[in-house]
């Protein structure tokens, strides 16, 4: 079977949430169930929402039985939530590493509701401003962990949006993060329209061109500085990937009616929001049809970063839309909270509680 789903250590059962539908019909295969078996579970799991087998009723007892020896279903509930007055709320989520956590980020916004969800336990790519980056890589989330975070909410039927902008590189978790995103649009899963979802990246080219084959889901590209050198200082993924060969390869893909492309600029106090920073931005997303999206820097603890102010990001935006491109301000959400990703899984490892 994959070995895509953790298991319950406590009865070694494995929770088949999270599983593609392919991975059922080889699951009933196994135990020697009729096909359409696999087609009946994913119909429980994903648009009914059942937590346990024994909910599966128009599996037969047999069926059941069978299945309950080796495999359970289970949503895992978040353990902490922060909220701030915004209305906006950090979702705390255990994993299945004694003491790890990751987030998801609820932010509703009138009639929208945007769900950030988490891909890894801590991030490899230690870029400067990132409080995940400064926990270190601690573990891929599997598919079924991912979509957790979202079929677990309490908010879940609001939702409008998803983007997968939380703790962690979701490319660098391409396989995963592909399972979940087949489980929300396909018909046997939550069937949601791609064009609802947004997957970002540093620029991690070989999974991004896997990314644009399987998925029609929105790219979001962190920029942050368009000069090679002034970028690596920010981000260690420049030297593998420079952000003009990460341009490059966007630029073969057709971004039309139903794909955007974007480019997230977090603004930093003197280092990349000058006169000349917009300038080369221009020319470096020359040709590209795109929104950029200038946000404003949450701060965080032992960096050398500030945020620029607020008068010179939207300076900096008048720059840009002079010269014809679609910029916006993103606005800051849940300031008075933990909201800057993996401020609020870092301090619960700090200070564990017993949630």
């Amino acid at each position: 079977m994959p070995k895509t789903n953790r298991q319950n250590f406590m009865t070694d059962k494995q929770n088949i949430f999270g599983f593609l539908l392919t991975e059922l019909k080889e699951l009933v295969t196994e135990l020697d169930l009729p096909k359409f078996t696999a087609n009946q579970m994913a119909d429980w799991m994903y648009k009914k929402h059942v937590q346990s087998i024994d909910e599966m009723t128009n599996l037969s007892k047999k069926a059941r039985e069978l299945l309950n020896e080796k495999y359970f279903v289970g949503l895992t509930s978040p353990s902490n939530v922060q909220e701030s007055v915004d209305g906006t709320k950090k979702y705390l989520y255990p994993t299945n590493q004694s003491g790890k956590f990751i987030e998801s980020a609820y932010i509703p916004d009138g009639e929208r509701a945007t769900l950030c969800v988490s891909t890894q336990i801590g991030c490899k790519m230690n870029c400067l401003f990132c409080m995940t980056g400064k926990q270190g890589f601690q573990g891929n989330l599997t598919a079924g962990e991912i979509i957790n975070q979202i079929q677990s909410l309490p908010e879940f039927e609001k939702l409008t949006n998803i983007v997968y902008m939380g703790m962690g590189e979701p490319l660098d978790n391409v396989e995963a993060t592909l399972g979940s995103l087949e489980i929300l649009t396909s018909d046997w899963g939550y069937a949601w329209s791609p064009k609802r979802i947004t997957v970002s990246t540093i620029g991690v080219i070989p999974a991004m061109k896997q990314f644009l084959e399987k998925s029609n889901a929105h790219l979001a590209v962190s920029l942050h500085s368009p000069f090679d050198d002034e970028r690596l200082k920010i981000m260690p993924i420049q030297r593998t990937y420079p952000i003009t060969k990460v341009v490059e390869e966007i630029k073969k893909w057709d971004f039309g009616k139903q794909r955007r492309v974007s480019f997230e600029y977090i603004m930093f106090k003197g280092v990349n929001d000058t006169p000349r920073h917009a300038k080369e931005l221009l020319r470096l997303l020359d040709g590209v049809k795109c929104r950029i999206n200038l946000i404003r820097f949450h701060n965080i603890p032992d960096t050398p970063l500030e945020g620029t102010a607020y008068d010179d990001i939207v300076e900096f935006q008048n720059m840009l839309k002079a010269r014809g491109m679609t910029v916006t301000i993103r606005a800051s959400r849940g300031e008075d909270i933990f909201a800057a990703c993996g401020m609020l899984s870092t301090k619960e490892q700090q200070n564990p509680t017993k949630a």
